[in-house]
């Protein structure tokens, strides 16, 4: 049986995931949060999953890699710097880390990259997402992912055409661009539009979120494929086989 250790216990996604573990007979080895020592539950457990703060996770990232346990990064607002730390990590351990661990988005960012690909520069590209009042980042992990993945499907990089803004006079839309607006309000779970606009009609692919409990079904699909797995960089397409 493999035991599951949770890093960001006490958070809403800690306390869903730790259920959806015990309905599915899985074990959940310990959980940690801000203050405690992160070293104890990654040797206890066979695998680590990870819903905490981007200022926890190269302490986290540290205790995995000293007690060889792979791990799920599913902690949004990440930077550069944190990136560098998990390509890191990767070269010692698994490490699976993504923006949402829906298997619904998951398919959706395959299928959003597949989109551009096929379509030409002159289909615009943006994305919409909108979160319950209290998440603190935006846009959203999720819908970074889903750029990322329109980026991709286009050969380009994410960062050399993101739009995050549009205020006052800021001219005409340039060519390439992916644009992001971010939403706040109530109890939204999370919903996310990507709009592919051309010449006279668009295409939209969209995913609502009406239940937290799929994030952490996937978290935990997400971390009993990862356990056992070589040292590497792993995505959530990979455990759908995508």
């Amino acid at each position: 049986m493999t035991n599951i250790g949770i890093y960001g216990s006490n958070g809403r996604m800690g306390r869903a995931i730790a259920t959806i573990a015990a309905g599915e007979g899985v074990t959940v080895a310990g959980g940690g949060d801000a203050g405690s020592d992160p070293l104890p539950i990654a040797q206890a457990a066979d695998v680590l999953v990870d819903f905490s703060t981007p200022a926890a996770l190269e302490a986290h990232l540290e205790a995995a890699v000293a007690a060889r346990t792979p791990i799920v990064i599913g902690t949004t607002g990440l930077l550069a710097a944190h990136h560098a730390l998990i390509e890191r990590a990767a070269e010692s351990i698994a490490v699976l880390q993504t923006g949402n661990t829906s298997l619904g988005v998951t398919l959706l960012g395959v299928l959003v990259r597949e989109a551009a690909a096929r379509l030409g520069a002159d289909w615009d590209i943006e994305i919409t997402e909108m979160h319950h009042r209290h998440k603190v980042d935006a846009p959203s992990g999720t819908a970074l992912l889903l750029g990322e993945a329109a980026a991709a499907g286009r050969n380009m990089r994410l960062a050399e055409v993101r739009v995050d803004s549009r205020a006052g006079l800021v001219g005409a839309r340039s060519e390439g661009t992916i644009g992001f607006a971010s939403l706040r309000g109530g109890s939204v779970v999370g919903d996310h539009n990507v709009v592919f606009a051309g010449e006279g009609e668009r295409i939209e692919i969209g995913h609502r979120a009406d239940d937290r409990t799929i994030f952490a079904r996937g978290a935990v699909k997400a971390a009993l494929w990862l356990a056992g797995r070589a040292p590497g960089r792993y995505a959530m397409a990979e455990v759908l086989g995508l």
